[in-house]
């Protein structure tokens, strides 16, 4: 993968930098929208456009149950089964492995899990993970991981670390013996576990780099350990991690989250949080989180945030919002998703402007101190 690293801050270890796909170039940092079941929830492909969404996440797990690889082939990839001509990045399933618990089985192999659907059983190994992300032709695949809980303690930790590392060899060798089923290029990203522990990520990044996979990602972490502890392993890991390469902070986060963390050196980001509050009528703004169907928003007949220029914003008022939510009308549920992802969208870009300009570190202060001071009154 070609990754151009344009600048770095003279203030934070914050990065702007690009890299090229068949279908695309994304400027980092970049926000991807969670398409988890190839459509990015209440929101249609041609509003993602309209935001500025340069690449989208979708799970190779979900997509793999429905509609099935089979049916991807037939339609010639998920591109043009979903009609998006951007990129698109999937997960490994790793991280959905995790949260069915009581439903799978991890052995030196792989893993055996019953689907959350149906109960009917499946098999996940490291080739089987490549295999079905060829069939969906994304641009970037996730190889399988492990990923612990965030209380497991070293030893269990250890273990899942050396597993995934194990099963990120075999994946290796399997992208080595297999090209792409389609007419474009697909690349591959390794995922640094080690929980809590620095000398397992450390271990973890040394193990990976030697592979040499086309980009990094950061997992296990936003698995329940206080944000300080990120943090310090963020910092740790991308401090290590390979300098002309993308690296990914997986689920993370908050806007908050998401500022912090590029300042300690991440490129790219996703999370379920805007789409997921928004359908619950929480969105977003430069002066915090607002739970919009609160009476008091009925009075307001202002955009939801007066700086934002997405369809939501620039149409309607929080009055209107609030009253669609009120009434259990569905287009509540559209308006704050697009918005939420437009607020996401825009927080990355203008911290991508900042690090051009050499002021992140006074453009984040600024933000989370406004941001953070907004939210006890709104929510």
């Amino acid at each position: 993968m070609e990754f151009v690293l344009e600048h770095t801050d003279d203030t934070s270890r914050g990065r702007a930098a690009y890299f090229l796909t068949d279908h695309g170039k994304v400027e980092t940092p970049i926000f991807m929208p969670v398409g988890t079941q190839g459509t990015v929830k209440c929101v249609e492909q041609r509003e993602l456009v309209e935001i500025g969404a340069e690449i989208i996440l979708a799970n190779t797990y979900h997509l793999a149950l429905r509609p099935g690889t089979e049916l991807l082939e037939q339609a010639g990839g998920l591109h043009r089964f979903m009609n998006w001509d951007r990129p698109i990045l999937t997960d490994s399933g790793g991280y959905q492995l995790y949260s069915l618990t009581a439903l799978r089985r991890i052995d030196a192999d792989g893993v055996t899990f019953q689907s959350h659907i149906d109960g009917s059983r499946h098999r996940f190994t490291p080739e089987r993970v490549i295999e079905i992300q060829r069939c969906i032709g994304s641009d970037i695949m996730m190889i399988l991981d492990e990923c612990p809980p965030a209380d497991c303690g070293f030893e269990y930790a250890r273990r899942s670390h050396e597993l995934t590392l194990r099963w990120a060899e075999r994946a290796r060798t399997h992208l080595d013996a297999h090209s792409p089923l389609y007419d474009h290029k697909q690349y591959a990203f390794g995922i640094v576990q080690g929980n809590v522990f620095e000398e397992l990520r450390a271990e973890s990044v040394r193990a990976l780099t030697a592979l040499g996979f086309d980009g990094y990602a950061i997992g296990g972490l936003a698995v329940g350990e206080p944000a300080e502890v990120m943090y310090r392993i963020t910092e740790m890991t991308t401090d290590l991690l390979p300098e002309h390469r993308p690296r990914y902070l997986m689920g993370v986060g908050t806007p908050v989250n998401i500022v912090e963390c590029i300042s300690r050196g991440v490129d790219m980001f996703d999370c379920v949080m805007p789409t997921r509050n928004g359908r619950n009528a929480m969105v977003f703004s430069k002066d915090g989180p607002l739970t919009i169907k609160k009476e008091r928003y009925l009075h307001e007949f202002i955009p939801i945030d007066e700086d934002c220029d997405c369809y939501s914003c620039s149409t309607f008022t929080r009055s209107y919002i609030a009253n669609l939510f009120r009434t259990r009308e569905i287009l509540g549920l559209q308006l704050a998703s697009i918005h939420n992802l437009a607020f996401y969208l825009r927080l990355t870009r203008d911290a991508r402007n900042a690090i051009l300009h050499n002021c992140f570190g006074e453009w984040k202060d600024a933000f989370v101190r406004r941001y953070q001071a907004g939210i006890s009154e709104n929510v």
